[in-house]
């Protein structure tokens, strides 16, 4: 009985040790697409690592941003994809807020490499105001915590008697520990 319990365990081991390798390079559930869509503020930008460079054009691929009216690859608004052999991406600019899908075809292909949905929500613009704002003047005040003030030598001089008094106790202390018959 015994046996057959270790040998059980081993053999989970085992399968759980042979599907991991698996399971690490598969990657998330959005990575499937083989493309990635990021926004910042009225930015659309994607990459890709699928596409080859075509030899005699140096096209890598396009992208398609799709409003939610358009159907096909073609309606979108196109860019071409630049990069390496290792990772390629696009951008589109001054996108309006509005949900688009982002579509991305390499070079010869039939099929996309990828799609993706993404929102892209209004950018907050910078209002300028009546009042300035007030910049350190000095800047800040490194090697010290940077809030250092200057109190004085009053100050230096009852701080210094404090840690020699502190000091010369200790020592009292000590050498009274190392002789326990003196009182």
């Amino acid at each position: 009985m015994r046996t057959c319990q270790l040998l059980l365990r081993s053999g989970l081991t085992v399968t759980a040790a042979a599907v991991l390798p698996l399971a690490l390079t598969a990657g998330p559930a959005g990575a499937a697409s083989g493309i990635s869509v990021s926004t910042t503020g009225t930015t659309v930008s994607v990459t890709t690592s699928a596409c080859s460079q075509n030899r005699t054009t140096g096209v890598w691929g396009t992208g398609s941003l799709l409003t939610s009216s358009q159907a096909s690859f073609a309606e979108g608004r196109k860019a071409t994809l630049a990069g390496t052999t290792v990772s390629q991406s696009t951008a589109w600019t001054n996108v309006t807020p509005g949900t688009y899908t982002v579509i991305v075809m390499c070079q010869n292909a039939t099929t996309p490499v990828g799609t993706q949905t993404v929102i892209v929500s209004a950018a907050a613009t910078p209002r300028a105001t009546a009042t300035a704002t007030a910049s350190p003047s000095r800047g800040v005040m490194g090697g010290l915590g940077g809030a250092t003030k200057d109190y004085g030598p009053l100050t230096l001089g009852v701080g210094a008697g404090l840690v020699g008094t502190g000091v010369i106790a200790t020592g009292w202390f000590l050498r009274r520990r190392a002789k326990p018959y003196r009182l």
